[in-house]
């Protein structure tokens, strides 16, 4: 774990950001004293999956409730 101080914090962020993309955890200090973490975010564990529904939707969902929406439409 490395410790920066917060003037090179600001001037090498890219760099520092880079370090905890390869899993380097940085701790950034005022004066000596630290005052934040820098750390690694994890990924999701797994993917969402795409298009799983797709076999569940019938193939008249589109037509659903268009009798209705025309009756409100036209006042019935």
């Amino acid at each position: 774990m490395r410790t920066v101080n917060i003037h090179e914090a600001k001037t090498q962020l890219s760099r520092l950001v880079a370090a905890t993309e390869g899993g380097e955890t940085i701790v950034i200090a005022r004066a000596g004293v630290p005052v934040a973490r820098l750390v690694p975010v994890d990924a999701p564990a797994t993917p969402a999956r795409v298009g799983f529904l797709a076999a569940t939707i019938p193939d008249d969902f589109d037509d659903w409730g268009v009798d209705d929406a025309v009756a409100l439409f036209e006042g019935r």
